[in-house]
């Protein structure tokens, strides 16, 4: 049976084998039968204890357990036996775990937040489990119970067997290995023994300068600490040699070529030379040595800049001017280069100001970040980067708080608050203070552990603890803060990020390799057997003939010289010139990767190779690990939609901005240089968002003109009006019920924040945020006109229009602030208002803000109806996306290509297919594939996604909204804004409708107090925050009592947006049969949000959270697992933190039941990772699914771990700066690049190296076999059949272009193809270009080619005329001319499927080269007998006989046409995926076919060129289900099943209703 095109076999399957139904890593009892009749057809097995798989377009390697009940009727005993305890353990209050049940249908992404509203919830969603189920009988039978237990004991069972092969003999020996290599080499040989902990930590006193005069000792090593050195390249000056020899020596080949080469060597062995091997060996080795080391020296390089950057220490005794003047040099030059003029004027100048502020100029000294010392104290200004992990013993922002960036650290996007512990505050406020404090700060000893830190300080005996509060890591970012002062504590490699990074990374090596390795041992052993076969032949020879001739007595050959010297004869069965040929079809794919398509115009950057090694691995991804910050989105907020008084508003202000700055950007970039360098200063490329210039605000109410904007609709195509039309709306009712509350609304989101207003040198005004969700919130109240102007101490001061028109200025007095925290999901201000009132504003997550609204109860129950209606939706979102799936592969009305009449019975003629760049065809397909995801899901309005589902900023069609009071109507409901319950029901619609679509949703509220409750509440919140004890759960406390009885004022939606084309690549991938994992520091809200943005998660997916803190872990992975492995989740998501990730690491049960179930599951969200959990991560897929292959691709250094640990190693040159750029393996600027990076050039350098791996194999085989069956005719002696000249050269100028060109230049398919169509990816993830298979038939046919040569060159020359010239040489030469025409025939003519100017080139060359060689020879080789009289025989002796022109002619003529026959059977009766569509491309095009099949099928009609088209009948199409094109290669089946590709949105928006087209 032969999977259709896009799916993949199991995920521990062999690729030989990767239809193979009985699996290995499918534990759980079923013996099912599939419902389709040919899985059917296929014999169970008899032991019934190995699942079958149910493979579907979302899920390859789904798997349902059963035992023999077909699809319809099966029970869910085992989900009914477990799930029940699950949900009774679960606290009806946690909102985390209702969101984790696994069992139950939910309404969309927002639906755990109500859970907690009623208790009645969970009973409507108990009911939606039949809607789940599909009609199944989910009655709870003891059989059904006692089934479920018995396949729980045999899962159970299965993890047990799983461990004790982990333990195993195997295991064991290898880690006895791992021990010994620790103990011997590692520790005895290169002296790098593990440093035992310290006693209590390293100890670090606070002196100025002191650890310049002398460094400070390391208590565990007993030398200095380490210096702040640090490198990312994979070798050393001196492990560079060791490594690179076993690297390349664990190629076979080379292997191999070595016991040859000194084989060679030895005296008397060799009849080709003693060092015709070792030389050319030795320079193909130097070759590929020499590139891995030029790839590792730019990775050095580039860590040089890191190295040299610089930073400023105190220095008070001046030890760093007295260091070598080149190094100083080099300090003040970079200095120099990178200081500003503001930077120049403030140089030496800092806020700890000392009497005789002349001299602190000198006290603090640039050096370079590799000479930090544990001990500096190191100064830093605003944007700089931390160069080093240190205590913060100053800083000058407000109350000494400093704000800290740690996105490339962790991922996350809000600016962290860092302030210096009280006892340092206090006295290292001046420089004076700092000489004379002796604080002694206490670490602890370096660790990989990121979000925890345990230390302390003593001054004059108080001693303080240190938490995260104190520390700053290296790779942070200082922000929004004029300076800060600190301790460096940890330097180098032993600073957190460092230690978090991949130590020792193995030299990576393609996938092709290991296959490669085995062929290479078959290769040996068919020479061993040729030369047993030889030598056999010569004792037969002997016996028969050479004892019974007299001129050979005395004449035998010792047996070792026979036995080595016919393994030196056929060693070139094998070619020396393998992996160096390799390497330049590499350097040639190194430059035709240099896409345009690739190309970033308005960052102005390439995409960059950084290792031409793994080139083929791109073609063979089957897991795309992915961080999110810098990654998939930009790492900007937009504030985008908003709900008030019941309606909602679309807010869009900001795209004609981003637009014009990209347009700036972009004339710029033009403008720079054209050579964008990736050495830049660490961090160089960071806009800081939240330095945004700041427009005029819109307080004249000056409507924008529509932006463009590609974004979801209702399912009735009604418009969310924009806030153009709100802003119009309150200007002309300024008196109305809905104009007062939207007023108060934008009041709110103007005053809840803690954002501080900045004017920069150039009078624009910027906004600083501590996060980048608060500052879109004030620049979209700037732009509904509430302008931020100044926040001076404790007051912000507002401008905005009043309802009368005029401009307005006013100062609101902030009394008091409670931060918001992960645990609160909550933050409120307290605000004196201009007319004395004071004013509670509160902002946060709607689960924790509904309970504390004035009328609580009505807003649950209004909460609850919004919940049960989603959950009902959503049931049926899971049923017809289930049937789909159903229907996807259910064979309906092929068509066989050998309809040629009528599929392409139109012109041949193409298609332009570069449309602005873009393929025609693939803007189709997208449109199509979309819109059969989405069609028809939802019945009732709302803001549900419509056809085009695809956002990179979710905006809508604009909405022009005309002045006069009737242009208002139906956009206002003035009845609902008086409503409570209305407007309750309304907004938390609206936000679980923004929740959809991936924004970020906060609810605001308000509610006036009197002075006196303020009074009273102010005494408790005072006694909070100055308490010694539990301060933040006092502070909490004292929130829980104001923060009560609010007024809803609105919801905002935030949205986090994406880089351009991330939906769709996501969606590429995933019909590619690319896993894509999201592996993020970002908190998991913030992570599910991307993801449903993003496409990893969609409307109807089943969310199944793993979090240790709230569930039992081995019952709720057991539990997802069967719910998964049934197959009756439509599309399951996996959400795990890194908390619980580390729980699973330390149980090994859990461990294997957790990849278990993440290989099963579509996609794996993982927050709130550490590096190397992220690259752990990789590793364990890796191991547990060993015949797969991993790409990671990440922007931060956060993520270069999981890039390392990864096969492939993909860096984005984003905003987290270059190190991983430069790094990885490969660099891009956009994430939408890796869609043609894989499925475009991934594939072609995949069939590239595939093609080429075999007709080097091949041409061998047919040359060099001559040679063999020659050895029959000579007596076994060795003689070869070409002279010695000929079969030198043979390689190097006959037959060395074919391969090189076919390995450079093939192309079997169009990239429009290939993006149309990324299901045609599998064919690489299959292997099916290059496997044992593929092997075997070249070989075959190689056999036969060799054969027939052989035989009719024989034929010739054995009756020929004594009076012609039958030597050797001409007949050798005649072989010799046969197989070099038929291998460039053969390579050139008939594999090449992309023929150029330059493969003909090529073509014409290797053999005019060839005749040429034979002039050539001919005129130079000495006159001397022997077996070969060449000169001048070519010309006067048998070249100008027709009979060799003859011979040669028909030996040619008879092997291409078995060649041509064996093409032909193939293509008819066996063809393959590849074959199809380049009938296709050749038949019309992909687009062509596309609509023809379509009007055949009778959804659509073609239409002459130039005539109108119109749309298809929806009913018609929605009705009708939808299939991908298929192939059937195995069987000689070949059908699309049901294609249809709907017309383009333009053309939609033209046609009239009800009309028919053509689908392109």
């Amino acid at each position: 049976m032969r999977l259709p095109l896009g799916a993949m076999s199991n995920y521990d399957d062999d690729p030989e084998h990767a239809e193979t139904s009985r699996q290995r890593y499918l534990p759980l009892h079923p013996g099912f039968r599939h419902e389709d009749a040919r899985v059917s057809e296929e014999p169970r097995d008899p032991s019934g204890r190995w699942p079958r798989r149910t493979n579907t377009d979302n899920s390859p390697h789904r798997v349902r357990f059963s035992d023999d009940i077909p699809f319809g009727d099966e029970r869910r005993g085992i989900d009914a036996s477990i799930h029940p305890t699950a949900d009774s353990r679960m606290d009806s209050n946690d909102p985390s775990q209702a969101h984790a049940s696994s069992s139950k249908s939910a309404g969309n992404r927002g639906e755990w937040r109500h859970d907690e509203y009623r208790s009645d919830t969970r009973i409507e969603k108990g009911k939606s489990r039949g809607l789940f189920d599909y009609g199944k009988n989910s009655q709870d039978t003891d059989d059904t119970g006692r089934d479920g237990s018995l396949r729980l004991d045999n899962y159970r069972a299965w993890v047990n067997r799983q461990r004790k092969r982990a333990r195993g003999p195997r295991a064991r020996l290898e880690e006895s290995f791992n021990n010994y290599y620790q103990k011997w080499i590692i520790e005895g040989l290169l002296r790098q023994r593990p440093l035992p902990p310290s006693r209590d930590g390293r100890h670090i006193p606070v002196s100025a300068g002191d650890a310049r005069k002398t460094p400070l000792t390391d208590e565990r090593s007993g030398k200095h600490y380490i210096s702040n050195f640090i490198r990312s390249s994979r070798y050393s000056k001196w492990s560079f040699v060791p490594k690179q020899l076993y690297f390349q020596f664990s190629k076979l080949a080379n292997f191999y070529f070595l016991v040859i080469a000194i084989l060679q060597l030895i005296p008397g062995l060799s009849t080709t030379g003693s060092y015709t091997t070792l030389i050319p060996l030795l320079i193909f080795v130097s070759i590929s040595m020499a590139k891995e080391g030029y790839d590792d020296y730019r990775r050095y390089v580039l860590d040089k800049t890191e190295n040299l950057a610089p930073a400023w220490v105190l220095d008070p005794d001046g030890t760093v001017e007295k260091a070598p003047a080149k190094a100083k040099n080099v300090v003040v030059g970079l200095t120099n280069k990178r200081r500003t003029k503001r930077r120049e004027e403030e140089e030496g100048m800092t806020e700890l100001q000392d009497i005789g502020g002349h001299q602190e100029k000198s006290m603090w000294a640039a050096i370079q970040w590799q000479d930090l010392r544990v001990g500096d104290v190191v100064r830093l200004r605003r944007d700089d980067n931390v160069p080093a992990d240190i205590i913060i013993l100053h800083a000058t922002g407000h109350n000494g708080v400093a704000y800290i960036e740690t996105m490339a650290l962790d991922g996350e996007t809000n600016l962290k608050s860092k302030q210096a512990c009280s006892l340092l505050a206090k006295c290292c406020d001046t420089i004076e203070n700092l000489r004379n404090c002796g604080a002694e700060v206490v670490s602890e000893d370096p660790n990989a552990d990121l979000y925890n830190f345990e230390g302390r300080v003593t001054v004059n005996g108080e001693t303080r603890p240190l938490t995260m509060s104190d520390v700053v890591y290296r790779g942070s970012t200082l922000r929004n803060t004029d300076e800060v002062i600190g301790l460096v504590i940890n330097t180098g490699e032993e600073c957190k990020i460092r230690m978090n990074a991949n130590k020792d990374a193995r030299a990576k090596a393609p996938k092709m390799q290991g296959l490669l390795n085995r062929i290479v041992i078959l290769l040996v052993l068919v020479v061993l057997t040729l030369t047993i076969g030889c030598m056999g032949g010569y004792y037969l020879w002997k016996n028969a003939y050479e004892r019974h001739a007299q001129y050979l007595d005395n004449a035998g050959v010792p047996f070792a010289h026979i036995w080595f010297g016919f393994i030196i004869a056929f060693n070139t069965l094998i070619p020396l010139s393998l992996y160096v040929s390799l390497e330049i079809i590499k350097i040639g794919q190194f430059f035709l990767l240099d896409d345009v398509e690739m190309y970033d115009s308005e960052s102005n950057t390439p995409m960059v190779v950084n290792t031409t090694t793994i080139l083929e691995n791109l073609g063979q991804v089957n897991y795309v690990f992915s961080d999110k910050t810098g990654t998939l989105t930009e790492n900007k907020m937009r504030f985008r939609k908003l709900s008030v008084a019941g309606a909602a508003w679309l807010h869009d202000m900001d795209i004609k901005r981003d637009q014009q700055e990209k347009g700036a950007h972009t004339s710029k970039g033009r403008m720079g240089t054209q050579n964008r360098q990736v050495d830049d200063e660490p961090g160089v490329n960071i806009i800081s968002e939240r330095d945004e210039p700041i427009e005029t605000p819109l307080i004249n109410n000056q409507r924008q003109p529509d932006s463009t904007w590609s974004g979801a609709q209702s399912a009735q195509n009604a418009p969310i009006p924009k806030t153009e039309a709100l802003l119009d709306y309150i200007r002309h009712n300024p008196n109305t019920t809905f104009s007062k509350k939207a007023r108060q609304f934008l009041l709110c989101v103007a005053l809840c924040h803690t954002c501080l207003p900045e004017v920069k040198e150039d009078g624009e005004l910027a906004f600083q945020a501590a996060s980048p969700d608060e500052l879109a919130l004030v620049q979209a109240a700037r732009d509904l006109g509430y302008l931020l102007v100044d926040r001076p101490t404790h007051s912000i001061k507002l401008e905005f229009q009043s309802p009368e028109g005029e401009l307005v200025s006013e100062s609101y007095e902030v009394l008091d602030v409670i931060e918001f925290s992960s645990k609160r999901k909550r933050m409120s201000i307290i605000i004196r208002m201009p007319d004395g009132k004071v004013c509670v504003f509160c902002k946060g997550a709607d689960n924790v803000m509904i309970s504390r609204l004035r009328n609580a109860l009505l807003a649950k129950q209004k909460a609850t109806s919004v919940e049960r209606r989603a959950s009902k939706r959503k049931s049926v979102e899971i049923e017809r996306a289930m049937s789909r799936l159903s229907s996807t592969y259910s064979p309906r009305n092929s068509i066989n290509l050998s309809r040629r009449g009528s599929m392409f019975r139109r012109s041949s003629r193409r298609i332009s297919t570069e449309i602005n760049r873009r393929s025609a065809v693939s803007d189709d397909l997208d449109t199509w594939l979309t819109r059969r995801e989405t069609m028809n899901l939802d019945d009732t309005a709302g803001y549900e996604d419509g056809v085009n589902t695809t956002r990179q900023s979710i905006a809508l069609s604009p909405v022009s909204i005309a002045g006069g009071d009737e242009a208002y109507d139906g956009l206002v409901d003035e009845f609902i804004a008086g409503d409570d319950g209305a407007i309750f029901e309304r907004c938390f619609q609206h936000i679980g409708e923004f929740a959809s679509e991936g924004l970020r949703t906060l609810l605001f509220a308000y509610r006036y107090i009197s002075i006196e409750e303020y009074d009273e509440w102010k005494k408790v919140y005072r006694a909070a925050t100055t308490s010694l004890v539990d301060r933040q759960q006092r502070i909490e406390e004292a929130a829980e009592i104001i923060e009560r009885d609010f007024d809803l004022a609105g919801a905002s939606a935030i949205e986090d947006k994406l880089q351009q084309g991330v939906p769709e690549t996501i969606e590429k991938l995933r019909r590619a049969n690319i896993k894509v994992w999201m592996l993020t520091g970002d908190k998991r809200e913030t992570a599910i949000n991307i993801a449903h943005s993003a496409r990893l998660a969609k409307p109807f997916s089943e969310l199944y959270i793993l979090d240790a803190t709230t569930d039992e872990l081995q019952e709720k992975i057991t539990s997802t697992l069967i719910d998964v492995g049934r197959g009756s989740v439509a599309h399951s998501v996996l959400v795990v933190d890194g908390h619980t990730l580390g729980v699973i690491e330390k149980d090994e049960s859990l461990k294997i039941m957790f990849y278990d179930l993440a290989v099963r599951i579509d996609s794996v969200i993982c927050c709130r990772a550490s590096p190397s959990q992220k690259a752990g991560l990789v590793q364990a897929i890796r191991e547990t699914v060993p015949s797969s292959l991993t790409l990671a691709i990440g922007d931060g250094s956060n993520d270069i771990a999981m890039i390392q640990a990864s096969h492939v190693g993909i860096g984005i040159s984003g905003r987290e700066g270059l190190q991983a750029a430069r790094v990885a393996d490969y660099s891009i600027a956009q994430f939408r690049f890796l869609q043609r990076l894989l499925l475009v050039h991934g594939r072609w350098m995949y069939l590239r190296t595939a093609k080429y791996i075999l007709a080097t194999f091949w041409k061998e085989l047919v040359f060099y076999i001559i040679q063999a069956q020659y050895q029959h005719w000579n007596g076994y002696t060795g003689t070869s059949i070409y002279e010695s000249w000929s079969l030198t050269v043979f390689n190097a100028l006959f037959t060395s272009l074919p391969v090189i060109l076919l390995g450079i230049f093939e192309k079997d398919l169009q990239a429009e193809t290939l993006l149309a169509v990324p299901e045609l990816y599998t064919f690489g993830q299959r292997s099916e270009a290059f496997n044992v298979k593929m092997y075997l038939g070249w070989m075959l046919s190689g056999a036969v080619d060799t054969i027939v040569i052989f035989m009719m060159v024989w034929g010739f020359f054995k009756d020929i005329l004594f009076t012609e010239n039958n030597s050797l040489f001409p007949f050798g030469q005649l072989a010799f001319t046969v197989a070099v025409i038929l291998i460039n025939v053969k390579i050139l003519i008939l594999e090449c499927h992309h023929k150029t100017a330059i493969t003909f080139g090529g073509f014409t060359l290797s053999i005019v080269g060839w005749f040429i060689w034979n002039f050539f020879i001919g005129g130079v080789y000495p006159i001397n007998f022997g077996p070969y009289i060449v000169r001048g025989s070519f010309v006067h002796e048998f070249g100008n006989k027709l009979g060799w022109w003859a011979t040669a002619g028909a030996t040619i003529a008879a092997v291409l046409a078995f060649e041509l026959g064996v093409t032909a059977l193939q293509r008819i009766y066996f063809p393959r995926d590849q074959h199809l569509w380049q009938e296709i491309e050749r038949e019309g095009g992909v687009a062509e076919v596309f609509k023809e099949h379509a009007a055949e099928e009778g959804r659509a009609m073609a239409t002459p060129a130039g005539e109108q088209q119109h749309d298809i009948d929806d009913e018609s199409e929605q009705q009708r289900p939808l299939s991908p094109v298929l192939s059937e290669g195995s069987s000689g089946r070949n059908r699309f099943n049901d294609l249809y590709i709907p017309p383009s949105a333009a053309q939609q928006n033209r046609t009239a209703p009800g009309g028919i087209g053509t689908a392109v």
